[in-house]
């Protein structure tokens, strides 16, 4: 069971036996016939050699294919290698993050962690004698192939005969100009790499660290694929030997000889997988440490956009926006325009403009089905980025950043003669330059960015957008009914004494009545879990979508219009704020104001007005005070924001009112008689009719029998154990509503894999069109194997 390990002189030792075959990491299935077949990648994680007893020992560790070629498809690239007794030992003193891995003689199983760690869906278990391991340590070159033995922990020599550079970082706010210098930072902008006027492509960021100093980079490079890996804002940027200089009094960094770069995920929680074109760069346990580090940093100050691209359903006309997205064909318009015929498996709220070119010049596939051409998008790519976009291949995944919609054909380079019909319609243009981080990029299969819009566009292979034919497309539901299921996913909390019955029998029976079904899940609406977020008015009950922060910023942007002076007896503090690019956009003054009645009880600032700011500066400041409301001035009066935009923001939770049922104020004497100030005392003392936050989601029901749609809504925080106010605010508690439907109905399984459910089904009738009919609410449920949590709210009811 040995770790073999390559040094970088020649000398004797076992060669890698030439009768091997390697197996890409992509192509890893539990059926793989594993005989005289290796496995090779680099170690991205090494985890903790863990003893089971005497002589006993486990250890987990991933690897990353590094030289998968691009026309493969596989689900995932990095995976899970489980290592027993003595080799998890000597892999533990012999291996190190970063090393290249070469193993045979290993099993392929099913990997329990998949759907948590989002890795390959195998892993690879080593154990026994037939089990070898290459291992080629970071700083040799991996096409060596002279192997020494390692048998004894004498034989550590071998590893520590290899040299260690030992790299220093100096933070940003230490910098001298002058110098050559290593850095780790958090990316805060970016340019996508463009071709200078000389031989090279040139790319420009804007990084920032702990030390909360922010530096210019710029990057020069005569290869594309050597400049750095950047996808979006957050990502985390190592540079090494990168000078220093003084450029308009500000420290800037700028490429040298040796430069070199390496970037990661900037996701709390994501993988620490390296993104690098370079075949030799040294990344161990300590550099990983650096990175969680700075990933935590930039999460608590906020530089990580909560939404970094919006979806095709949430863009609004005239704005600007980041899209992630699958190409599904290209054309060339003329020499400065390239079509892009993109789709995201969301459905733009707008009619889309249908952009007209002659089919041989068409390259790919422009829609999937012909029901689902409402859910293609033109992209009109011009200029500088035309050169980039014709090198793109259909079923690529794309990040366009700086997207305008554009509504209306007027703007169209040719089909003049469709363009009437068409007046009104959205648009997508990406304009030439580099302004604003403008451009468009390839994103690896084994992106974390496109592992959720990998799940929405695989539905699509399984069901039809048209609701009324959902039946012919899921797949056939059992057989018989009755029989006893393997695994019961859910149990019913009610008292109710009713007999179990099929969901052919519940339609036949006239509502109001509660039945007990045991059931699989079909399918469910919607697929974008954050969609089901719903904010419920207990007054007039109605019900509103929780709007997206691309909204919401708009109405801050809109409410800075009315800002001015106010004269109202509140404490005021006036901030100027430096100016932004572009250079001729207009000073800002950010204002806050507290109540002087407030004040004088010691409380000013448990409630803090803010004017002037914008959604992010909101943010910020909320997560240092417990209370803050935004406020206008028109005509010099305070006023809170449109209702559409929350009236409160309490750390990383938002609070939003009804528009109908509010009846604003705002004055000095204000919280008589309030002890604590929270959402519900704030509220009151604004007149606002707090809006409170609910899950709604719509499953399709199948046993042996048919299928049924029923609602879950009123008992939905039971049934998830989790509170809807959580789920808006905690990526942990969207997560878990995440597991629980994707254990219910797992992506890509048949009917025979999902679990069946025990359910309590409420039967009531509604009134539309003149017309009643049954509906159908799940209640009394909760799905089983998840720790219940309790809710300081009540759970939305139905009328």
């Amino acid at each position: 069971m040995p770790v073999l390990v390559v040094k970088d002189e020649p000398g004797p030792g076992t060669q890698v036996p030439p009768q091997l075959q390697r197996i890409p990491i992509p192509l890893l299935s539990p059926t793989s016939d594993c005989t005289g077949k290796t496995v090779k990648g680099r170690v991205v994680h090494k985890g903790p050699l863990v003893s089971m007893g005497e002589d006993s020992y486990v250890l987990k560790t991933v690897i990353q294919e590094v030289d998968s070629q691009q026309n493969m498809s596989p689900e995932h690239s990095s995976i899970n290698i489980i290592l027993f007794g003595a080799l998890a030992k000597d892999y533990s003193e012999s291996v190190s993050q970063g090393d290249m891995l070469l193993v045979t003689g290993f099993s392929v199983g099913n990997s329990p962690t998949a759907q948590k760690d989002k890795l390959h869906a195998c892993n690879l278990q080593l154990a026994g004698n037939d089990a070898w391991m290459y291992v080629w340590p970071s700083t040799v070159s991996p096409r060596a192939s002279v192997p020494r033995k390692r048998t004894s922990p004498a034989s550590t020599e071998v590893t520590k005969a290899v040299k260690v550079v030992k790299y220093t970082y100096v933070p940003l706010s230490d910098l001298k100009p002058g110098v050559v210098v290593n850095v780790y930072a958090v990316v805060t902008f970016f340019k996508q790499p463009f071709r200078t006027k000389g031989t090279d492509y040139c790319s420009t960021l804007k990084i920032t660290d702990q030390s909360n100093k922010k530096v210019g980079c710029t990057i020069f490079c005569d290869k594309l694929e050597e400049h750095p890996k950047i996808f979006k804002m957050g990502d985390i940027i190592r540079l090494h030997r990168v000078k220093t200089q003084l450029f308009n009094g500000a420290i800037s960094l700028l490429t040298s000889h040796g430069f070199s770069v390496v970037t990661f995920d900037g996701m709390v929680g994501s993988p620490v997988i390296p993104r690098t074109s370079s075949e030799s760069f040294k990344f161990g346990e300590e550099d990983c440490q650096v990175v969680e580090a700075l990933r935590t940093w930039a999460a608590n100050q906020s530089l990580v956009p909560a939404q970094p691209c919006v979806p095709l359903s949430a863009v609004q006309p005239t704005t600007y926006f980041d899209l992630t997205c699958q190409l599904l064909a290209k054309a060339p318009v003329d020499s400065s325009c390239t079509l892009l015929k993109v789709w995201d498996g969301s459905k733009c709220p707008h009619p889309l403009l249908d952009v007209f070119v002659e089919p041989n010049t068409l390259e790919g596939s422009p829609t999937l089905s012909k029901d689902m051409a409402n859910l293609t998008a033109n992209v009109l790519v011009y200029d500088n980025h035309v050169e980039v976009a014709r090198q793109f291949k259909p079923g690529s995944y794309l990040r366009i950043y700086n997207l305008h919609a554009v509504p209306g054909a007027s703007r169209l380079p040719s089909n003049d003669s469709v363009q009437s019909d068409q007046t009104g319609h959205l648009g997508f243009h990406l304009h030439g330059g580099t302004s604003y981080g403008r451009g468009l990029r390839v994103l690896p299969e084994d992106s974390p960015d496109i592992l959720d819009l990998k799940k929405i566009l695989e539905t699509f292979s399984e069901s039809d957008i048209n609701d009324s034919s959902m039946f012919e497309v899921w797949s056939t539901p059992p057989e018989s009914f009755g029989t006893a299921p393997d695994e019961i996913a859910t149990e019913r909390t009610c008292d109710h004494t009713v007999e179990q019955v099929s969901l052919a029998e519940v339609k036949s029976r006239s509502p109001p009545q509660v039945f007990h079904v045991q059931v699989q899940l079909k399918s469910y609406q919607p697929q974008r879990l954050y969609q089901s977020l719903k904010l419920f008015c207990h007054k007039c009950k109605t019900i509103r979508d929780v709007p997206d922060d691309v909204t919401v910023g708009g109405l801050f942007s809109e409410a800075q219009k009315d800002v001015g002076p106010c004269n109202n007896g509140y404490w005021t503090l006036v901030l100027p704020l430096p100016r932004e690019p572009p250079s001729e956009s207009p000073s800002r003054t950010l204002t806050l104001l507290m109540s002087s009645q407030l004040m004088g009880k010691g409380k000013a600032k448990e409630l803090i007005f803010l004017m002037g700011a914008t959604l992010e500066e909101t943010c910020r400041i909320a997560s240092a005070y417990s209370n803050i409301v935004p406020v206008t001035s028109p005509q010099g009066t305070m006023t809170p924001l449109d209702l559409s935009a929350p009236f409160l923001f309490r750390g990383t939770k938002r609070y939003y009112g009804c528009k109908q049922c509010s009846q604003l104020k705002v004055g000095e004497s204000l919280g008589e008689g309030v002890d604590v100030w929270d959402e519900k005392s704030v509220a009151e003392a604004l007149g606002v009719q707090l809006l409170q936050y609910g899950l709604l989601m719509k499953l399709e029901l199948q046993d042996g029998t048919g299928f049924l749609e029923a609602l879950l809504w009123r008992d939905a925080e039971s049934f998830f154990h989790v509170s809807a106010e959580d789920a808006a605010a905690d990526q942990e508690a969207q997560d878990r509503v995440q597991e629980t439907m994707d254990r219910l109905c797992p992506p890509g399984s048949s009917t025979a894999e999902r679990p069946w459910m025990d359910l309590c089904l409420s039967a009531y009738t509604v009134e539309e069109n003149g017309q009643r009919r049954a509906c159908y609410q799940i209640c009394h449920t909760g799905t089983r194997g998840t720790n219940p949590h309790t809710h300081p709210h009540a759970s939305p009811r139905d009328t």
